[in-house]
C-alpha cells in the first residue's frame, strides 16, 4: 500500500465530531459497506474517515485522483465520496469520468464534495444522473450531514 492510501479501521480518536452521531447499525449477516473517500485535505479526510468508520462503514481513503483511479482497479466500493476540486494531474472530474466510463457495469453512487456549487452542478448536468447515484454536498458541512447523505445514497441504490 502506498503512503497516500490509508484504509481506515478505527475512529480518529478526537471524539469531537462523532460525539453527536447515532450509534452504528449492526448487521452481522452482511459485510460492511465499503466507501472510497477521495480527499486531498489530510485533516478533513481523517475526520471524515473516522466518522464513517465509527458508524460501521469500511473506509478506504486516498488523497489524489491518481490513487483513486489505481484503487478502483482493485476494489469496487459501494459509494465514492469525491472531492471534485482535487489538485494534481488527475482531477476529481477525471475520477468521476473514469467511474462513468462505458465499460463499467453499473454506476457506483458518488457524493461530490466541493466548495464550488457551480462546478458541482456542471458535473451533475454533464453526467445526467439522478440524485440516487450522483449528489453534491457543499463544503464546509457538518459530519452529521455527510453521514445522513451517505446513508441516504446507499439506501437508494440498495433498494
Amino acid at each position: 500500500m502506498q503512503n497516500n492510501e490509508r484504509p481506515v479501521s478505527g475512529a480518529n480518536g478526537s471524539g469531537d465530531e462523532s460525539a453527536d452521531l447515532p450509534a452504528p447499525s449492526v448487521n452481522h449477516q452482511q459485510r460492511a459497506q465499503r466507501i472510497l473517500l477521495v480527499e486531498d485535505d489530510p485533516a478533513l479526510a481523517s475526520l471524515e474517515a473516522g466518522v464513517l468508520t465509527a458508524q460501521g462503514f469500511e473506509v478506504v481513503a486516498v488523497q489524489s485522483g491518481e490513487l483513486a483511479i489505481q484503487t478502483l482497479r482493485h476494489i469496487l466500493p459501494d459509494l465514492v465520496v469525491l472531492d471534485l476540486e482535487l489538485t494534481g494531474t488527475i482531477t476529481g472530474q477525471d475520477v468521476l469520468d473514469a467511474l462513468r466510463a462505458p465499460q463499467t457495469s453499473s454506476p457506483v453512487p458518488v457524493l461530490l464534495t466541493t466548495s464550488s456549487a457551480i462546478a458541482a452542478r456542471a458535473s451533475m448536468r454533464m453526467q445526467g444522473e439522478s440524485k440516487g447515484t450522483l449528489d453534491h454536498l457543499p463544503k464546509p458541512y457538518p459530519m452529521q450531514t455527510l453521514l445522513k447523505r451517505v446513508r441516504r445514497m446507499l439506501k437508494i441504490v440498495s433498494s
